[in-house]
């Protein structure tokens, strides 16, 4: 299956030096991956990278860059979002299953290489998926929930139910 924005990369036409590749999904390529991740709209999205052969595989570093609108998770008002965010991948032959891999923060994100292509679109796809807020709040959202019955978490948590013994213990009084 190709995927909505696919910009594949043939990984024998990279050479010894760094090469750059700037991409942009088009309309159609945009709706298809609104649809695909729940948004209301993405309107622009961009990736700009620079793909290195290493001795352990194909590096892939570069800038995600878009413009979205997303649905608030209560209320369903449109949201605008704005993504920039930087993306640092290695795709390697062999992932070398059951070895135990020790990572720090200054490790990349290791994916296996699949065929003989890389699709940067799907790179920049999934960064702007992952960047994205999985649960956006618009500015009515409080008041819905409120409206619609639901505690805060002040409320139905440990110290709102202490709040409302002492409320209680009160009245008694």
């Amino acid at each position: 299956m190709t995927p909505e924005f696919s910009r594949p990369v043939r990984i024998d036409t990279i050479g010894e030096g760094d090469r750059s590749e700037t991409i942009e999904a088009n309309e159609a390529e945009r709706a298809a991956l609104a649809q695909r991740f729940g948004l209301v709209a993405i309107e622009r999205l961009t990736g700009t990278f620079v793909l290195r052969r290493e001795a352990s595989g194909i590096a892939v570093t570069g800038q995600v860059a878009a413009t979205a609108t997303q649905a608030c998770s209560i209320t369903g008002e449109p949201l605008p979002a704005k993504v920039d965010e930087q993306a640092r991948l290695r795709f390697v032959d062999d992932l070398g299953e059951g070895e135990e891999v020790e990572l720090d923060d200054t490790d990349i994100d290791i994916l296996p290489l699949e065929g003989a292509a890389i699709d940067l679109g799907e790179v920049a796809a999934e960064t702007l998926a992952l960047a994205l807020d999985p649960f956006p709040r618009g500015p009515n959202a409080e008041a819905a929930l409120k409206e619609a019955g639901v505690l805060s978490e002040g409320e139905a948590g440990p110290f709102g139910a202490l709040a409302a013994l002492k409320d209680k213990l009160k009245g008694k009084g």
